[in-house]
């Protein structure tokens, strides 16, 4: 095993990863800015999973579909089912 090998495996097996001391201070900054970039994502994921937000954004998606044509053919033929069924229903009735 080369020696640069042999020296990485003595730092992990004594727990640290290098052989460089660090400054109390410096690992202070680093935990710091570690907590301050995860509060990030945090506050990050809680507004994108959003109840209110996600219901707005689905409500404008649908708006957004049915003013297409594709959206106005699928309210086209919802209306006619329905109409259908109501005339159905009417028809049965009077009988």
């Amino acid at each position: 095993m080369p020696p640069a090998e042999e020296n990485a495996l003595d730092a992990t097996a004594s727990g640290r990863l290098s052989d460089v001391a660090r400054d109390p201070r410096q690992i202070q900054l680093e935990i710091d800015s570690a907590r301050e970039s995860l509060a990030a994502t945090l506050d990050h994921l809680v507004y994108r999973s959003s109840p209110k937000r996600v219901a707005d954004h689905g409500r404008q998606a649908v708006l957004t579909f049915f003013q297409t044509p594709a959206g106005i053919a699928v309210l086209g033929g919802v209306g006619l089912l329905v109409g259908l069924s109501v005339f159905n229903t009417i028809r049965s009735r009077k009988r």
